[in-house]
């Protein structure tokens, strides 16, 4: 399996604090477009788990990503895909089934 790379990990809670504290934030939600239909965290940028690799060009290696999906598992494997590409990511554990704030 090789060396796993240790992706920074924050909980829904603290992402919505930041947000209520109007940190400038940059989500990305990785679920599939039927699953953001049931909504997202405001401002959250939606890019698939499949298309993730191939739209790294709409990201910028200056700024921190907050990886989401609905439990953290595939948000885990973006985390580790980006950091990999050299991306700074940090994965929301739980994910959206443990987010208990806005969504639009």
């Amino acid at each position: 399996m090789g060396s796993k790379l240790k992706i920074e990990e924050v909980t829904p809670s603290d992402v919505d604090r930041w947000l209520k504290g109007n940190e400038d934030l940059n989500i990305i939600d990785v679920r599939e477009e039927n699953e953001i239909k049931t909504g997202k965290i405001p401002g959250a940028k939606h890019i698939p788990l499949g298309e993730i690799l191939t739209r790294t060009n709409e990201l910028d290696k200056d700024k921190e990503y907050i990886i989401v999906c609905r439990t953290g598992n595939r948000s885990s494997l973006a985390s580790e895909w980006l950091s990999g590409k050299g991306f700074k990511v940090k994965n929301m554990v739980g994910g959206m089934s443990e987010w208990q704030s806005d969504m639009e």
